[in-house]
């Protein structure tokens, strides 16, 4: 009864209120990622303050549109029976195109179809655009993806009547191609971790303190092999955890393995919130080797986590990580920077304290979404 009685109040309030439509993700309550989790977390949060939002999601399969409401949040459920990549194109096809039959404001997360929010803006729709990394300068595609992604970059840029940067060099990336006043900076939010379950621990044989943990898709701008490579080059007496879905027949991924020494467990893919928090909160650091890309959402909630820091030496991860991290090259820096740490529980100490301060000067969620409320209030 109180879930239909907030949709009700939303429905009836549809009129007086400010009201915002979301494009761009598979849709709420999160199960995809990053853009997911934060789109729950915003459309939840501006709800609570009074606004109708409105959030397209992905469905598997086929059938009609259809609109149903979760906590408070409508949502179009649009069925593609396509997968992949092409299924995502299709998806943001029919979200613009259901959108252009209401006048509200549009915030879109992500700019890899931005083609279609010309759309938006030949009809005089206000659409804000989360330009989220480069992601045409990642390795992992071929040049068909890169010239797709490079062109949608330039297409959003030009289309979007508002741009958001997750990251001050993001921002300065993006300067390159339209006047900076039309970009605001944003980062990624995430949630302050307290004293967190260790009996999650038991089960993989795990003791609070006597790992490292790394969580990321193994793609070499990530640098897994630099990392498992300088951590097996010596004897640490403590564990590397690795986290991520590695596959034998990936030349990347078999070389990532067969640097590892006895003292790294892979862990494989996991998504249970509760047990990834525990890794975090029980971590003697978070390893962090991206090498590209603004502001990183597992780098942030390894701040709200208080973890020390040993991140890959890059503008990106110097910003959000700040001066109480220590940072890598190469595996043989790695190597350096980790044999360093462990020699000096003080240096530990400092380096979580460090990353306490920097989470809360930037990366609360209240902080975040407030900054979202202040710009789309503007529109």
């Amino acid at each position: 009864m109180q879930r239909i009685r907030r949709c009700y109040m939303s429905l009836k309030c549809l009129n007086k209120n400010k009201t915002l439509r979301i494009l761009g993700i598979r849709g709420v309550p999160a199960a995809h990622g990053g853009f997911e989790t934060f789109a729950e977390r915003l459309s939840l949060f501006l709800v609570s303050r009074g606004w109708n939002v409105i959030v397209y999601c992905q469905e598997d399969g086929v059938g009609k549109l259809s609109e149903d409401c979760w906590r408070g949040v409508r949502r179009v459920r649009i069925p593609i029976k396509q997968s992949g990549a092409i299924g995502t194109i299709f998806f943001d096809f029919k979200s613009v195109i259901h959108a252009l039959q209401k006048k509200d404001i549009c915030l879109t997360l992500g700019y890899n179809t931005a083609v279609f929010c010309l759309a938006l803006r030949v009809f005089g729709i206000k659409n804000i655009i989360n330009m989220d990394g480069i992601e045409w300068k990642r390795a992992k595609w071929g040049l068909a993806a890169k010239s797709w992604f490079w062109i949608n970059e330039r297409l959003g840029c030009w289309i979007g009547n508002h741009l958001i940067a997750d990251h001050p060099k993001i921002k300065d990336h993006l300067a390159t191609r339209v006047r900076s006043n039309k970009i605001s900076t944003i980062p990624y939010g995430a949630d302050e971790l307290s004293l967190n379950n260790s009996e999650v621990l038991r089960e993989f044989g795990l003791c609070g303190k006597k790992f490292f943990t790394v969580i990321a898709r193994p793609e070499p701008e990530n640098s897994l092999l630099e990392i498992v490579s300088g951590f097996s080059d010596k004897n640490r007496d403590c564990l590397l955890i690795v986290l991520g879905k590695y596959d034998d027949n990936n030349p990347y991924h078999r070389a990532v393995r067969g640097a590892a020494g006895a003292e790294v467990v892979f862990l494989g893919a996991i998504y249970d919130r509760n047990v990834v928090d525990a890794l975090r909160y029980y971590s003697l650091a978070y390893i962090h080797g991206h090498q590209v890309g603004g502001t990183n959402p597992s780098l942030v909630e390894a701040l709200g986590a208080a973890n020390a820091i040993i991140a890959h030496d890059n503008l990106f991860n110097r910003w959000v990580a700040g001066n109480s991290a220590l940072y890598f090259k190469d595996s043989d820096s790695f190597s350096c920077v980790l044999s360093e740490f462990l020699s000096s529980p003080d240096l530990r100490e400092k380096m979580s304290t460090g990353s306490r301060l920097r989470f809360k000067e930037d990366f609360t969620w209240d902080s975040v979404l407030s900054k979202y409320e202040d710009l789309l209030s503007k529109f």
